[in-house]
């Protein structure tokens, strides 16, 4: 039997193939960066269950299976081969191949002169930028696949590089822009930062054959690829498998499976990676830096028992927003922090409700908001002042500090240094 094993970035898949080259076998899963523990799991299982004990061909590929490969002497080869190894057998009439993987993303031209293209230095457009995006969304894959079905309008969407991504996406979701919408255009910028970025101006035509699992698990991504092209790819089946697939027609030698378990569950035990110096040599300095800075703190007074009058100001930031009620002494009596979650404005309703609930005497004199959302929260409360950002920073440092000269602000989506 053959065993071929595609070790990715984020994901392991594995075949076995019986002596007629017919798959007995075929695995895949997550490893969560545990990648000896689940390579032991999986050859474990395919040793006791599969083969029977007995020796079997085996080879490795997938970009986190080189390393494996050496250290433990066990055969190896390149995913692209693989990958053309795989098609060449199973699809020999295609042209192009398209795969997204968990973090790199390729193009094989397989006629007018054989070539690969590929993206394997940034993860921005694959698979791990999606279930950024997702993540951004607050949704799952499943659900952002079937939100795509029904978009309305495409916007453009930087998917070279996530943060860049979720720097056009969130100020999006927080004008209330619709989940459907930016499901469709995140598949939409993957698909167009795929062929202008890798295809470089070649022509993709001819059979097209689709594979990696973005684009086996996210009919929205094939079709935005489709319309990308303007034609219909495919995505045939194992499309998951190809690199496995070719990794085990690969397979030549005879592997003691027992002693190749053995030398992959201790790889890793023995590597040196470089580190920098901790933060703290001690825990004495540790408390020193936390004593210092526990000095720096806004006081407080205490909302139940202050009378007079009250002042609102918020922070509407790109990815939570915040709030706080002072009193007349510059005591701060009620605060919040919580993610927007993409629509501020229910958040503010709710902690205005509540602050009412608990002092329905109370009485705002003033109320200021800054931030991303400031338009959106001065209009949906009608509240008195819009503040940019920069002066709401100054205005608040120089009252702890009043001799300041630097300002450093890291927020969700930018960060700001200013004298």
């Amino acid at each position: 039997m053959k065993i071929g094993l595609d070790v990715g970035s984020t994901t392991i898949k594995s075949v076995v193939l019986d002596d007629n080259q017919k798959i007995v076998f075929k695995s895949y899963e997550r490893h969560y960066s545990q990648i000896t523990e689940k390579m032991t799991e999986l050859l474990t299982k395919i040793r006791d269950e599969v083969i029977g004990g007995k020796d079997a061909q085996l080879t490795i590929s997938g970009s986190a299976g080189m390393g494996i490969s050496d250290t433990c002497s066990l055969p190896f080869v390149q995913e692209v081969y693989a990958t053309r190894i795989a098609t060449g057998r199973l699809l020999p009439q295609t042209d192009c191949i398209i795969e997204l993987g968990g973090e790199d993303a390729k193009i094989l031209f397989l006629t007018g002169g054989m070539e690969v293209r590929m993206n394997g230095s940034c993860a921005g457009g694959t698979g791990a930028f999606i279930d950024q995006m997702a993540t951004l969304l607050d949704i799952s894959l499943d659900e952002m696949d079937r939100l795509s079905e029904s978009y309305e309008k495409i916007y453009t969407i930087a998917s070279r590089c996530g943060v860049f991504a979720k720097s056009d996406i969130q100020p999006l979701l927080n004008q209330g822009a619709r989940k459907s919408d930016l499901a469709a255009s995140i598949f939409a910028a993957v698909a167009n930062q795929t062929i202008a970025g890798l295809a470089q101006g070649r022509p993709i035509a001819g059979n097209i054959v689709y594979l990696g699992g973005p684009l086996t698990f996210l009919k929205g991504l094939r079709r935005a690829f489709d319309t990308a092209l303007k034609t219909t790819g495919t995505c045939p089946e194992n499309s998951l498998y190809f690199v496995a697939l070719g990794a085990a027609y690969s397979s030549e030698i005879q592997i003691d499976l027992d002693t190749a378990l053995k030398n992959i569950s201790k790889y890793g035990k023995t590597g040196h990676f470089r580190s920098i110096e901790p933060l703290f040599k001690d825990k004495e300095e540790y408390a020193a830096f936390v004593e210092r800075h526990s000095q720096c703190k806004a006081p407080r007074g205490d909302l139940k028992t202050y009378r007079g009058p009250v002042y609102l100001g918020i922070d509407s930031g790109s990815t939570t927003i915040k709030a706080v009620v002072l009193g007349s002494d510059g005591k701060i009596l009620d605060s919040i922090y919580k993610s927007n979650a993409g629509n501020p404005v229910p958040i503010i309703r709710d902690y205005l409700l509540q602050l009412y609930q608990e002092r329905p005497d109370l009485v705002f004199t003033a109320a200021a908001v800054t931030g991303y959302g400031e338009e959106l929260i001065k209009n949906a409360f009608n509240l008195d002042y819009g503040i940019v950002e920069t002066i709401a920073h100054f205005t608040a440092a120089k009252r702890f500090m009043p001799n300041v000269d630097f300002v450093i602000d890291i927020g969700g989506q930018d960060m700001k240094c200013f004298k």
